[in-house]
Parts: C-alpha cells; sequence; structure tokens
C-alpha cells in the first residue's frame, strides 16, 4: 500500500467520485438507459465493451448464467437466473467503467462477489499505512484487491480458475507473501442439492461456489502477533426501496457484545430490526451502515430479499465459532481477533455528499491462521439467487431461514 498525497486524496473524494456517481443523467454510476433495462443480456453487452476478458458460464437450459473477468480478481460481475432476458442481479457502475478512468483510493466497479481480505482497520489493517489515522482520507483499498489482474490458469466447462501472487504490509509493518488462487463453479441442481440440503428445483434460481485459497509463500510462519489475515469475500447487488438483507443468528444471554451495528455510527430503529434470532437492515443505498454478527452466534448462512423483484439471495458458508477472526473496525483495538464472520453493508451519501454506489452487500469472512511457509488458508462460499412470485419464495426464505417474509418487510 502506499500513502496518498492529499491533492491526490481531494481528487478522489470531490472530483473522480463527481464522474463515478454524480455524472449527468445518472444516480451512483447507473446509466438509466441500461439500468432500465435490467436485463442480463443488456449488462452482458455492456460487460463485453468496457471489460474485454469477460468468461461466461452457462447451464444446460441457458437459464443460469454467471459473467465473470479476471482483470477485476475473478470477480463474479453479474447473474441471473432468467436467461438473457432475465433480471441481473450484479449491481455495476457503468459510468466508472465507461470512464476508463482508475481512481486512487478504490474502484467500485460493481460485481457481485469479489475477494478481498481482512482486515479492514485496527493496528493490523492492510487498508491503512503505518501510523495513519482511521479517516476516510488515509483509506487505501489494496491493488491485489481493487486493480490488479488475475491469471485466468483452468477453464471446465463450468468452472474458471485464476491466480495471482504478490505481497501486503499490514499497519504493523509485517509483510506477507501469498499466492491466491481462485475458482468458480456454477452448480447444477444435483450439486447445489447435495451441498445445501435444499432442493430448489421448479423454482427458478442460478447457484455457484467460489474456491478462495490463500497460500504463505514466504519463509517467515505467520504470527498473531505480527498481525493475520482473512479472506473475506463481499457482494455489490441492486438496492431497492423495498430490500432488506436477513442475518439469522443463535439467541445468547450476552447477544448485544456478540453483534456489531456501529460500523459507521448507529444505525436508525427504523433501518435496523433486531428480533429472537435474526438481524432485518434495510437495503435501499440511501443510508451508509454495516452490521455484523460474530463467529460465536453466527448461523452458516445469509440472506437477502427485494420485494419489488422478488428475488430471494441466500450465502452459504462455513463458520469456525472457536476460530480467529480478524477484527475490521476503524480503530486501534483491544481484541483484533474478534471480530465478524458475517457481514451486511448498505451504502449511502459520504459526508462530502459524494456516493460509491448505491449498492448493498453481504459479506463473508474465512478465520484466520498462523500459516506456516507453504500452508493454505481456504473459504469456500455459495450464492444462490431466487426468483419466481411471492408465496414461493415465502415458503423458501420460512424453510431456510425461518423466518415470514411477510412479518419483516421494513417501511
Amino acid at each position: 500500500m502506499r500513502k496518498l498525497a492529499g491533492t491526490v486524496i481531494a481528487l478522489f473524494l470531490l472530483g473522480a467520485l463527481t464522474s463515478a456517481c454524480n455524472s449527468p443523467g445518472s444516480q451512483g454510476g447507473n446509466d438509466p438507459a441500461i439500468d432500465s433495462a435490467g436485463t442480463y443480456a443488456s449488462d452482458l453487452t455492456f460487460l463485453r465493451e468496457y471489460v474485454p476478458d469477460v468468461v461466461e458460464l452457462v447451464n444446460a437450459t441457458g437459464t443460469a448464467r454467471i459473467a465473470l473477468s479476471g482483470k477485476y480478481q475473478g470477480r463474479v460481475m453479474t447473474s441471473t437466473a432468467g436467461g438473457n432476458s432475465g433480471d441481473s442481479f450484479g449491481w455495476i457502475n457503468y459510468d466508472l467503467l465507461r470512464s476508463k478512468m482508475v481512481l486512487a483510493q478504490f474502484n467500485p466497479v460493481g460485481g457481485e462477489e469479489r475477494l478481498w481480505v481482512g482486515p479492514e482497520g485496527g493496528q493490523y489493517s492492510f487498508y491503512f499505512s503505518p501510523g495513519d489515522s482511521f479517516q476516510i482520507a488515509n483509506w487505501q483499498v489494496p491493488y491485489l484487491v481493487d486493480t490488479v489482474t488475475y491469471e485466468l490458469v483452468d477453464r471446465e466447462e463450468n468452472a474458471v480458475s485464476f491466480t495471482k501472487a504478490s505481497t501486503l504490509t499490514n499497519y504493523a509493518g509485517a509483510k506477507f507473501n501469498i499466492e491466491i488462487k481462485r475458482k468458480v463453479r456454477l452448480l447444477s441442481d444435483d450439486s447445489l442439492r447435495s451441498k445445501t440440503g435444499v432442493n430448489f428445483q421448479g423454482i427458478q434460481h442460478v447457484a455457484y461456489e467460489t474456491v478462495n485459497q490463500i497460500r504463505n509463500t514466504g519463509s517467515r510462519q505467520w504470527k498473531k502477533e505480527d498481525g493475520l489475515l482473512s479472506i473475506w469475500l463481499l457482494s455489490m447487488m441492486k438496492p431497492s426501496d423495498e430490500t432488506v438483507a436477513i442475518i439469522p443468528f443463535h439467541p445468547a444471554a450476552d447477544i448485544d457484545s456478540l453483534i456489531t451495528d456501529n460500523y459507521f455510527g448507529a444505525v436508525p430503529k427504523d433501518r435496523l430490526v433486531r428480533k429472537d434470532s435474526v438481524l432485518i437492515l434495510k437495503c435501499d443505498g440511501k443510508f451508509r451502515s454495516k452490521i455484523g454478527v460474530s463467529p460465536r452466534v453466527a448461523k452458516p448462512y445469509a440472506a437477502s430479499y427485494d420485494y419489488e423483484r422478488n428475488v430471494f439471495t441466500i450465502l452459504f458458508f462455513s463458520v469456525d465459532h472457536d476460530g480467529l477472526y480478524v477484527n475490521s473496525k476503524w480503530e486501534i483495538q483491544d481484541n483484533p481477533y474478534e471480530g465478524d464472520v458475517v457481514n451486511s453493508y448498505n451504502d449511502g451519501p459520504l459526508d462530502d455528499g459524494g456516493q460509491l454506489g448505491p449498492f448493498y452487500e453481504l459479506e463473508s469472512s474465512s478465520p484466520a491462521r498462523e500459516l506456516k511457509p507453504g500452508e493454505i488458508l481456504e473459504h469456500r462460499q455459495l450464492v444462490v439467487h431466487a426468483q419466481g412470485d411471492f408465496q414461493q419464495m415465502k415458503e423458501l426464505a420460512a424453510g431456510l431461514l425461518g423466518v415470514n417474509l411477510s412479518e419483516i418487510k421494513l417501511p
């Protein structure tokens, strides 16, 4: 990472974001002419023009499709459950991609699943230089997970694999020599049922699994006292006035200490509702907020529901209830390894009036490990988008999450 000069920061915050987020005729980087179509075919056509290495995976019937890019770290840019004419689920920053600009701190090009590394904040952060205060002006997304192209090393009928080697330095000055490997596989109905125990047949859906690995290619063993890293998978999906994130958890006596709801300040009560075993966060892209749940009480899945389009999205991931999870809060921490395993982020205006999105995210993280040279850290995530009539989605949500969609819609 590098420390940015004040003039570059100012250009990013006050100038470049204007192009990416507030250009004439658009809101948050979305061109109305493209966004109004809202179809996968429209987005794929756009991506092929401005992201020349797009790879597409398609199931046998042509209904389930995903588009990926090695230029953007092997991320899933978007997907659909309804073929070329179906809804496109990933959020894409059309204006930023069209401009071909490379922004200084972070390039929010979009994509519904991307790989980052954690922690974001704290004494072992990979997003702040040693000694810097934890302010947005000092925040720098590592190039390895933002602008660096990953090499496509294998292509199968329904899967692609990417790799990249690099070095990262954390806030404490520790260096990490790593190799990243990422494999994305489009899942068949049989494979999906085998992995989740859920039968999605008869429901319009698309499902894919990503297998993400980081190998210690250096000569030293990573130690807690120097800082450790985690694999962090984040989405960028389209918000609506009627979208909510649904984060289940196991009830516990000390639950208040195991849920983080103040990453960017307190979330208003009408935007975050906590029930006995689930958090409901409004995801309309209009108020910057983030929540997280500790691995001690998290369940191995999280979801969202868009009441406007009847889109049910669910993430499956593993939870190590006794594992070390890095803390990403923007402060020096008393407990740097008591972070979250699952998060949801709702984008909104920044203090200067600019905005990265609008989008919302569901996120999962791996535990951190003291890897010896040659050892590998792996994190898998399975993403399903299902779409259908409300009653059908209501039954699916009740069976998977134990929630009633009729009772969790936020005003």
